[in-house]
């Protein structure tokens, strides 16, 4: 039994509960800006107008600092700051005395922690900004837990493990304590590994995990063998995640950690990742390079077995990959709760349904569910069938390095598809994907065809392209990118509601572009692709950077927008549970990645997933509760039934 652990607290906890509820004053430090405006907040504030110092702000001040135990929630200051920097958010009763750790004053604040079992995944699911990455580090020990103490002096391990006692976490803690716990950690941001590692893969490998059969297999299942004589700053996103989690699950450790392992993966890589993952559990050798060290693992018996962490937003990879599941739950950027543990697939469909029955919190307003569309209802009946259908042809483009020679061939076979449809691509990185998009696109000519008057492969036929790299090229606003890309289409109401309300830009219209994260890019992005008039949208890797709840919403904005423009959509996707949400038919890319490769042309999904997956050697299921495709545990039952029917896909 292990439990999401928090403690009996006396006194340690911050909190401001008193007659009313409990609320925390949260200050965006980043968009305060006291230099620039008139104090608006302090002014405003009523508590301030009687004499007390609830807020407090000088033009010399970094930011405002606002007395939780003085504020009676009025939420003027919300309302006056002209930056949008302050806010008010009440908590839920009961988590208030439960604070783990608070990033400064009015900062962000974690209430509880994650606890994983020995010899067991322990998946962790929420949107972005609500305290993952910070649970990982608190538990890992690079970030000594505050308990929520910021105005005084940190506390210690001591007083840390006494916060915890009576609960599983001080054990975990008082190995912490004492230097005997030992994580490792798989980075959010793969990306910036080059800036801090120098030297060839292998190189990087050989320093921290010495030679063994282990490492080989571990080396041919991430298909890393060829990468090892390569600079790691030559490396893809793929190629770096890959590494780093092969660096990781080869160490010697008490618990691995590992923050979005999926990021930049095929949907093959990512099942192979998984099966990795999962195999520092059962194998003897992930604790083995010595005996001492061994033995001293054995004597603990199942205690001493390794813990695995995982925080992952592909809720199908996240199902495949975990024994248990905690949700995580709050108010993005202000507050995160911890709920207790789940097995993966009650923890997961908690997470889709929005409540938390245990702790009866309600964290989102409707469930999130994945009925398959249905091409026959994807567009109202318009009269000639012909009209909504629509072709593009056979297509070869050879591809030249930088000396002339060969270096990558796509065949793609023609095929048609209707207006009001969503066509999803599915194939490994590396097999052709983004350069059949730009060729639909008109962005590249394919060998001997000859480019249409408009640009786009299909003839007659308007395109709008959101390609898979995201590069802001000028400065300003959202608001006024939008307004130079699509007029004033984004502010039509049809428009409005369709697609910015549910993407939630109006939170980020007044932001400067550059300072905008992935995902908040990702869905401007999409925007500006969908409010240009088009007859075929094309729109590549929508699900990069996106939570788990923003991938969900983002298929329904484009589904909706779809049918409602009388248009079609191709999309690339490599979230199983998004593709197969989106797609009424797929085009599967088969070959050798970076070599050759072959776009088979539009199948019906249930027959194109088939192929997909038999390819992968993973059948695939749907949960009766929500549809949402579940992946079946390698051998199990229902995988060795699916199989022997040849039904990979298995939609009933």
């Amino acid at each position: 039994m292990y439990v999401c652990a928090h403690a009996n607290t006396a006194g340690m906890a911050a909190s401001n509960v008193g007659t009313h509820a409990p609320r925390i004053a949260v200050v965006r430090a980043d968009r305060c800006k006291p230099k620039k405006c008139r104090r608006e907040c302090a002014k405003a504030c009523p508590v301030v107008q009687m004499g007390k110092l609830c807020i407090q702000v000088t033009p010399a001040s970094p930011a405002a600092s606002i007395a939780e135990d003085l504020c009676v929630g009025c939420g003027q200051c919300v309302k006056r700051c002209p930056f949008d920097a302050v806010r008010i958010v009440n908590l839920p009763r009961g988590v208030a005395s439960q604070v783990s750790h608070r990033h400064g004053k009015n900062g962000f604040q974690l209430h509880r922690l994650p606890l994983p079992r020995p010899g067991a995944v322990l998946g962790l699911v929420g949107v972005n900004g609500i305290g993952k990455s910070t649970a990982l580090a608190a538990l890992s020990g690079r970030t000594r837990p505050n308990l929520g103490v910021v105005d005084a002096a940190p506390p210690s391990w001591a007083d840390v493990v006494r916060h915890y006692r009576g609960s599983e976490l001080q054990a975990h803690f008082e190995r912490a304590a004492r230097g005997e716990l030992t994580c490792v950690v798989k980075p959010q941001y793969v990306d910036q590994i080059p800036a801090r590692v120098r030297g060839t893969v292998e190189h990087m490998l050989r320093r921290r995990v010495p030679g063994s059969a282990r490492r080989d297999a571990v080396l041919r299942e991430l298909r890393l063998t060829h990468l090892m004589q390569r600079d790691v700053t030559a490396l893809s996103g793929g190629e770096l995640q890959r590494v780093a989690i092969a660096a990781v699950v080869l160490r010697r450790a008490d618990v691995y950690m590992f923050d979005e392992p999926s990021s930049f993966l095929d949907v093959k890589q990512r099942v192979a990742a998984a099966r990795v993952i999962r195999g520092v559990l059962r194998d003897d050798d992930a604790h083995a390079d010595g005996g001492a060290a061994n033995a001293a693992h054995a004597t603990d018996g199942a205690a001493r077995a390794p813990r695995v962490v995982c925080v992952e937003h592909d809720l199908a990879m996240l199902d495949y990959l975990s024994d248990s599941v905690c949700c995580m739950y709050g108010d993005p950027g202000a507050y995160g709760v911890v709920t207790p543990p789940y097995g993966a697939r009650e923890g997961i469909n908690v997470f889709l349904a929005g409540y938390a029955p245990g702790e009866n919190v309600r964290f989102r307003d409707a469930e999130l569910s994945f009925a398959t569309p249905r091409a026959a209802d994807a567009l109202p009946p318009s009269g000639d069938g012909a009209a909504r259908a629509l072709r593009y042809p056979d297509m070869t483009k050879r591809m030249r390095d930088a000396r002339g020679g060969a270096a990558f061939e796509l065949r793609v076979h023609g095929g048609t598809f209707e207006r009001g449809t969503v066509t999803v691509l599915l194939g490994e990185n590396g097999t052709g994907k983004s350069t059949f998009m730009r060729l639909m696109a008109g962005r590249a000519r394919a060998d001997g065809q000859e480019a249409a008057q408009d640009g786009a492969t299909v003839h007659g036929c308007t395109v709008s392209y959101k390609p898979q790299t995201i590069k802001p090229a000028r400065s300003g606003t959202v608001r006024q990118l939008l307004h130079a890309q699509l007029g004033g289409a984004h502010a039509a109401p049809r428009f409005d509601g369709d697609v910015m309300r549910p993407l939630r830009l109006h939170d980020v219209l007044d932001r400067e572009v550059q300072t905008l994260s992935g995902g908040e890019l990702q869905r401007v992005a999409l925007a500006v692709c969908l409010g240009k008039p088009a007859d075929v949208y094309l729109i590549d890797e929508p699900s990069a950077y996106l939570d788990a709840e923003q991938r969900v919403l983002v298929s329904s904005v484009i589904q909706r927008h779809i049918a409602a423009s009388r248009s079609a959509a191709f999309v690339v996707e490599h979230d199983l549970i998004m593709a197969t949400h989106l797609a009424h038919q797929v085009i599967v890319y088969d070959g050798e990645p970076g070599v050759r490769a072959e776009a088979r042309a539009p199948q019906d999904v249930r027959t194109g997933m088939n192929a997909f997956l038999r390819g992968m050697d993973v059948t695939l299921r749907r949960d009766p509760l929500n549809h949402r495709p579940r992946i079946n545990k390698p051998d199990s039952v229902k995988d060795r039934a699916q199989k022997a029917a040849n039904d990979y896909f298995c939609v009933d």
